[in-house]
């Protein structure tokens, strides 16, 4: 069985409001989407949050073993430190949590792998998580701005 868990943070102003959001996909198809947000927060922790989220749904509400899940980030921090095992510096409580969450899966012999997705690219579920995740972000009180570059000439 394939799985694809596609993940997102976002933060207006760093510290400031976050959203955390995932689409899980079984199969090809969508299976779950989930958001959730922080009023004072870091985009490095809803970036991590929305991989937690996300286990945590597939942990407790469905009955796969023997399994792959790949898990899509446009975070590099994140991924590579999955990857490459790059020091964990900030945010240790959630990198704790995410490391039993994921001890868990294995112990259901669940093979995960990561992957790292270019932000603003047009991949499909990328984009719908983005969106999930600034949606959050705004609700907690964030507001995002479009800001137009003065014409020069």
């Amino acid at each position: 069985m394939n799985l694809n868990l596609y993940t997102d943070g976002s933060c207006i102003g760093n510290p400031g409001p976050g959203g955390w959001g995932f689409v899980f996909l079984e199969n090809g198809k969508i299976f779950k989407k989930d958001s959730g947000g922080e009023a004072e927060t870091t985009n490095n922790r809803m970036e991590i949050q929305a991989v937690i989220e996300g286990l945590k749904y597939i942990l407790t509400d469905l009955e796969f073993e023997d399994a792959e899940l790949k898990i899509y980030s446009d975070s590099r921090l994140l991924i590579s430190t999955m990857n490459e095992n790059w020091k964990r510096k900030k945010n240790l409580d959630l990198w704790n949590i995410l490391d039993l969450l994921l001890i868990d899966l294995r112990k259901k012999t669940f093979k995960i792998s990561w992957h790292w997705v270019k932000a603003h690219n047009g991949n499909l579920y990328n984009e719908m998580v983005d969106k999930i995740a600034l949606k959050e972000a705004e609700k907690f009180g964030g507001r995002m701005t479009k800001v137009e570059r003065p014409k020069l000439f």
